[in-house]
């Protein structure tokens, strides 16, 4: 169940999508969440749709691994669906369950978030899974450093960000050791109800908290031996520079964007 998280992961390859700036690709990422959520017509989504199989093709990351980094949220896709499906009232009504009804608005609206949600997770997750986290971090830093000006911690924030992203899979790879080993001792977390199934993840949510308390003050405990003093003075070994190919690769998604707004002008 962990293992199918793909958020936060890194895998490492020399495919262009990998060595773009990070940078780059953070503001490539923003783009296309708000393009997808200017989208209103299901037509609109076959552009988002051939966005993402160039990238996921051009980075040679495996289809299957993507789609399995969709497994852990399917039950709130499901649960977004329903709701949208069954309480969003307008247009003709197609199925009546008791005092629920499906209606054509209701139907739509359940589609489109549904895509939206699985369209926000695949591009997030290729976003860490071709940048590595100290380039994250850099690349994070140097967006929010004009920020600096007003007081915002520009350092401290992307620091933050990045170990929480970094920590995903370590805390996974944690959290399967300590199912196994309660499950050795007759612990059960997959059978009964959802209430039981959550009342079973007690045994296994305790030790977790433990285990990432005592990891996080490890980390602050190196951090400090080794006089880590933020921003202040840091230089770095490897600059950030802007090449050719991330020009073309934004290139690509502004037309995406406009497509996008061209198929919501063209609706109207």
């Amino acid at each position: 169940m962990f293992r199918n998280i793909t958020i936060g992961q890194y895998i490492p390859g020399d495919s262009v999508v990998h060595k773009l700036d990070p940078r780059i690709k953070i503001i490539i990422t923003f783009i296309f969440i708000v393009a997808i959520f200017f989208i209103n017509k299901l037509s609109g989504y076959l552009f988002a749709v051939l966005y993402l199989y160039l990238v996921i093709a051009i980075s040679k990351i495996p289809f299957s691994y993507i789609l399995k980094g969709l497994r852990p949220v399917i039950i709130i896709l499901l649960l977004t669906v329903s709701l949208n499906m069954f309480f969003t009232p307008g247009g003709t009504i197609l199925y009546t369950l008791g005092p629920l009804k499906i209606t054509t608005s209701g139907l739509r609206l359940a589609v489109f978030m549904g895509l939206r949600l699985i369209f926000l997770i695949i591009g997030t997750s290729l976003l860490t899974l071709t940048t590595s986290p100290i380039s994250l971090t850099d690349g994070i830093e140097h967006i929010l450093k004009p920020f600096s000006r007003i007081g915002i911690p520009a350092h401290e924030l992307a620091m933050m960000m990045t170990i929480a992203l970094r920590f995903i899979p370590t805390l996974i790879e944690e959290a399967e050791k300590i199912m196994k080993a309660q499950m050795a001792r007759g612990a059960d977390f997959e059978s009964g109800n959802i209430v039981k199934r959550a009342k079973g993840l007690v045994p296994l949510l305790v030790p977790l908290f433990i285990s990432a308390f005592r990891r996080a003050d490890e980390l602050a405990v190196a951090m400090e031996s080794r006089c880590y003093r933020g921003g202040q003075n840091r230089t770095r070994m490897k600059q950030l520079k802007i090449q050719p190919r991330d020009y073309e690769a934004l290139a690509v998604t502004l037309i995406m964007v406009l497509l996008i707004v061209w198929n919501r002008v063209w609706t109207w």
